[in-house]
C-alpha cells in the first residue's frame, strides 16, 4: 500500500496512460489511471508535471501549476462544489526543476456533459431530469462566480453530471480540471470570461438549453450577490 503522504512513492508508481505527457507551460504534463488497491474498483488519477509553471504579478519567476490546482480543489470543496476527492497533492524540486503531483479519486456514476448530450439525443433521461440538470448547473456556476472564482477551462468535457437514484433523486454537478482556476477581483470578471468560453465551446447543447441556462444562472447569481 502506498503511503498517502509520500511524494517519491507516488511519483514512481505507474498506471495506465490516460493523457500522454505533453509539453506546455515550459514543462511536461501527463495523466495515468490506477486501481488501488488492485481489484477494488477504486480508480485513482495521477497527474504528473515536470517544470510546469505559471507566472503572475505575485509570482513573476513562476510557481508550480499543481500548487494552484491543489488550492482550487480545496476552495471548491469549501464552497460546496463537487470535485473529485483529493487523495494527494504536492510539489518537489529535483536538480533545480519543479515536479508536481496531483492524485484524485474517479467520479463514480458521473458522465461528462459532452456525453450527456450524446445520450440525450436518444431521449434517454427525459425532460424533467434534463431540466434539473440545467438548473443544478446554473446553481453550481453561480456559486463559483459569486465567490469570484473562475474555472478557466469551462468546456463540456470538464463538467460532469450524475442522476441520483430514488429515494434521494435529483442531479449532481461536478467540475474537473481546475489547473487554470483562479480568484478574480470581481465576480463580473469571473462570470463573463467563463460563460463566454462555455458559450463558444458548448458543443451539443441546444440553443434553447443555453438560453434557459443563462436565465437560471443570472437569477441565481443575482440572489447570491444580494446576500
Amino acid at each position: 500500500m502506498i503511503q498517502l503522504d509520500n511524494f517519491d512513492l507516488w511519483w514512481r508508481v505507474q498506471g495506465n496512460t490516460v493523457e500522454e505527457p505533453n509539453v506546455r507551460r515550459g514543462g511536461t504534463s501527463g495523466v495515468q489511471s490506477l486501481e488501488l488497491p488492485p481489484g477494488s474498483q477504486r480508480m485513482l488519477y495521477i497527474k504528473r508535471q515536470t517544470g510546469h509553471i505559471y507566472r503572475t504579478l505575485r509570482y513573476p519567476l513562476g510557481r508550480p501549476t499543481i500548487q494552484r490546482e491543489i488550492q482550487a480543489y480545496r476552495e471548491y470543496r469549501r464552497l460546496g462544489i463537487c470535485v473529485p476527492k483529493l487523495v494527494y497533492g504536492g510539489v518537489g524540486n529535483s536538480h533545480g526543476q519543479w515536479r508536481g503531483l496531483l492524485v484524485t479519486e474517479g467520479l463514480e456514476g458521473f458522465v461528462s456533459l459532452e456525453d450527456w448530450y450524446r445520450i440525450e439525443a436518444q431521449n434517454y433521461w427525459g425532460e424533467e431530469i434534463h431540466q434539473q440538470m440545467l438548473y443544478q448547473l446554473a446553481k453550481t456556476l453561480s456559486c463559483l462566480h459569486a465567490s469570484r472564482w473562475q474555472h478557466g477551462c469551462l468546456y463540456p468535457k470538464h463538467i460532469f453530471v450524475r442522476v441520483n437514484q430514488k429515494p434521494k433523486g435529483g442531479v449532481d454537478i461536478a467540475l474537473l480540471d481546475l489547473e487554470k482556476s483562479r480568484r478574480r477581483w470581481r465576480t463580473s470578471w469571473a462570470s463573463a470570461e467563463d460563460m463566454e468560453q462555455f458559450r463558444r465551446h458548448r458543443g451539443g447543447m441546444l440553443d434553447q438549453d443555453w438560453a434557459l441556462l443563462q436565465r437560471q444562472y443570472k437569477h441565481s447569481l443575482a440572489l447570491r450577490s444580494a446576500i
